[in-house]
C-alpha cells in the first residue's frame, strides 16, 4: 500500500496536554470513573462488550493521570508481560526523539550511512546510503516490500542477517516519496540508533526511557543476528504501556520534577500527519501517519495511537487528557488478526470515547 508523502489537507493543531503532569516514575493511582468525568454506566457497558470479544486480554483507561479502569481477561494479569508487536515502532520513535534531545543524533535528516557498520555499507548503492532517519520514521524508505502476508514478514525475521536482507531489496520508489508499511525498515532505524548511541537498542531504551518511567519488566525478542527486533519485538505490562502513552500525553515530561526525556517539539512533530488522510480501518474515519505513530482525525482534532498486529493499542487523546490501552492474544489468530484489530479499535472509538465527558 502506498500514499503520496505530502499532506495537503488542513491539519488541526495538536491539543494542549495536561496542565500538571503526573509523576510517571511512580505506580498508577486509581480513581473512580465519575471522579474523572467518565460516565460509569457507559464504561460498564464497555467492559461488558470487552468481555464478549474473542482473545481480548486487557483494557486500561487513564484519565487526568488516574487509572479509572483496569480489566484483565483470558488469563492475562496485571503482572503479565504482553507481546505488543508493532507498538514497538512507537517506542522506537520515542527513542529516536530521546537520542536527538541528547545530541546523539543531529536530527531526522541524518543519513543511515553515518551510523551503519562497514559490512552493511560495503557495496550499498548511493541512493540507499542516502536514506534518512525521517524516511524510516515515516515508512517511506522506498524499499520494495509487502507485509500483508505473514510469510513475507517471517522470511525477513528468520533471515541470518535481517539488516542485510532489507538493504539487498530493490527500491520501488525514491526514498521519501511514498508510504509502504515495513517492519524491517524500523529495525534498520534501530540499528542506526545503535550506531549513534553506542548501545544496543534494549540497553538505550532501559537507561533512557524505561528506568525514568519505573519500567522494570521490558523484554525484547532477539533476531538471529542477536539484535533486538526494533520493528515488533517488545513485551511490556499493560500498565507500562499506559505509562508510555502518558509520556506522550505529557509531551515528553516524566513529571514529578524529573523533567523532560524527549522534547515537546518532537512529540508535536511526530504526531503531525506526514501524509494525506485516507479511509482508515473500521471504525476509523480519517487516518494518517506521523513518526511511527498512527493518527486519527475526528471531531476536528487529532488523536494518535500505537498499533500492534492482532489488536494491541495505546490510544492517546490530549484534548481529553486520556490514555487507553488494549491488548489481545494474537498468536494463532491467523486470518482473524485484522478482525481482532477492528474489535480493539471499535472498543476504543465506539465504547470508551463516548463515555468520556
Amino acid at each position: 500500500m502506498g500514499w503520496l508523502a505530502a499532506c495537503t489537507e488542513p491539519t488541526p493543531a495538536l491539543p494542549a496536554g495536561p496542565s500538571a503532569p503526573i509523576d510517571l516514575s511512580a505506580e498508577w493511582r486509581a480513581a473512580t470513573p465519575e471522579s474523572e468525568s467518565i460516565d460509569a454506566g457507559k464504561l460498564a457497558a464497555a467492559v461488558s462488550h470487552a468481555r464478549a470479544l474473542p482473545r481480548l486480554t486487557s483494557l486500561l483507561v487513564v484519565r487526568h493521570g488516574r487509572l479509572v479502569l483496569e480489566e484483565y481477561l483470558n488469563g492475562n494479569r496485571a503482572d503479565s508481560v504482553n507481546d505488543v508487536r508493532s507498538v514497538t515502532k512507537s517506542v522506537v520513535s520515542t527513542l529516536v526523539g530521546i537520542a536527538i534531545a541528547k545530541g546523539l543524533l543531529p536530527g531526522v535528516t541524518a543519513r543511515i550511512d553515518g551510523y551503519l557498520d562497514a559490512a552493511h555499507l560495503d557495496g550499498l548503492e548511493p541512493v540507499k546510503r542516502a536514506i534518512t532517519v525521517e524516511n524510516l520514521l515515516t515508512m517511506s524508505s522506498g524499499f520494495q516490500w509487502d507485509e500483508l502476508t505473514t510469510a513475507a514478514y517471517n522470511d525477513w525475521v528468520l533471515s541470518p542477517d535481517p539488516i542485510a536482507y532489507l538493504l539487498q531489496r530493490p527500491l520501488a520508489n525514491p526514498p521519501g516519496q511514498a508510504f509502504t508499511y515495513n517492519s524491517a525498515a524500523v529495525h534498520l532505524l534501530s540499528a542506526v540508533l545503535q550506531g549513534a548511541t553506542g548501545l544496543s537498542t534494549q540497553d538505550f531504551a532501559q537507561r533512557n526511557l524505561f528506568d525514568p518511567l519505573g519500567i522494570t519488566t521490558a523484554r525484547w525478542e532477539l533476531l538471529p543476528d542477536g539484535q533486538a527486533n526494533g520493528g515488533a519485538g517488545l513485551d511490556l505490562r499493560p500498565r507500562d504501556l499506559a505509562k508510555l502513552g502518558a509520556l506522550w500525553l505529557q509531551a515528553g515530561d516524566v513529571g514529578g520534577g524529573h523533567g523532560m526525556i524527549v522534547s515537546s517539539d518532537w512529540v508535536a512533530n511526530a504526531t503531525t500527519p506526514k501524509f494525506s488522510y485516507w479511509t482508515g480501518r473500521a471504525p476509523l474515519a480519517a487516518q494518517s501517519y506521523g513518526y511511527l505513530w498512527w493518527l486519527d482525525w475526528r471531531g476536528g482534532r487529532i488523536s494518535f495511537f500505537a498499533w500492534g498486529y492482532g489488536g494491541q493499542f495505546i490510544w492517546v487523546d490530549r484534548a481529553l487528557d486520556l490514555v487507553i490501552v488494549v491488548t489481545t492474544e494474537w498468536r494463532g489468530a491467523g486470518a482473524q488478526a485484522s478482525v481482532l484489530e477492528s474489535n480493539g479499535l471499535g472498543l476504543i472509538v465506539n465504547y470508551i470515547l463516548p463515555a468520556v465527558r
